[in-house]
């Protein structure tokens, strides 16, 4: 009898505990979505603080190389203001539009589309469709009830229970 109590109460454990967590994860989705997406932004933030603090590092470093060496300003301003140098004797090639059309296109495939996309866990989009999610509360609804009815103790336990050892 005691073994049979014990195996009562481990199957109202996991059928309980089971759908609880379905219900309570029909019930949560849309938070577990939310918290997926801001910590995606949290981390592309992080990533953009990383990136700007590189680029302050090292126009911190052209400007202390421009305090210290006036002639690096001479040499960077034909680049910089588009004009032509003023070096008789060295060849400047310039680039040609084709050129320049096919870094701008390399460029702009090294950026990664899916990066800008938020990422969520494939259990967590299918679990987020509406026809899934009502599924998944119905069912978890039926473990808690099939846990309640058939793995409770019996009257007749209970009042044996309720008045003690004899």
């Amino acid at each position: 009898m005691r073994r049979q109590g014990l195996l009562y109460f481990a199957f109202f454990a996991v059928f309980f505990s089971v759908g609880a967590g379905a219900v309570g994860a029909a019930v949560l989705c849309d938070d577990f979505v939310r918290y997926c997406r801001s910590k995606h932004y949290v981390h592309e933030a992080q990533l953009s603080v990383q990136h700007l603090q590189a680029l302050n590092a090292d126009y911190d470093g052209l400007l202390e190389q421009l305090e210290s060496n006036p002639d690096l300003l001479k040499r960077i301003a034909p680049v910089m203001l588009g004009t032509r140098p003023d070096d008789p004797c060295a060849i400047y090639p310039r680039a040609r539009a084709q050129e320049l059309a096919v870094a701008r296109k390399a460029l702009m495939e090294e950026t990664d589309p899916e990066a800008a996309e938020t990422p969520i866990p494939a259990w967590l989009r299918r679990c987020s469709q509406p026809t899934r999610r009502i599924a998944l509360f119905i069912a978890g609804a039926g473990l808690i009830i099939i846990s309640l009815v058939c793995f409770t103790p019996q009257e007749q336990n209970l009042s044996r229970v309720c008045q003690g050892p004899k």
